[in-house]
């Protein structure tokens, strides 16, 4: 399974989601991939799955299922990410 967080750096959220990434990463000893949806492949995914709205979470299956998803200034708690790792 795989968690990507898709967000854009310089907005407002920005400093919250990089704090939010490096302590989950921190405290849970598992890595989040970031994706700016400006990006050739940040845009693919974001077209792929419908985001709109950012920051956003997606926990992925193996096939690229959405298992989870979280959107919007509301980080989830880790407990809730780290589930899907």
């Amino acid at each position: 399974m795989r968690v990507v967080c898709v967000w854009r750096e310089g907005h407002d959220y920005s400093r919250t989601v990089e704090e939010w990434i490096h302590e989950f990463e921190r405290r849970t000893g598992k890595e989040i991939e970031s994706l700016d949806p400006d990006t050739r492949e940040g845009e693919s995914f974001c077209r792929s799955y419908g985001v709109m709205q950012y920051p956003a979470i997606f926990a992925l299956g193996e096939d690229g299922a959405v298992l989870a998803d979280w959107r919007g200034e509301m980080l989830p708690l880790f407990d809730e990410v780290a589930y899907w790792i």
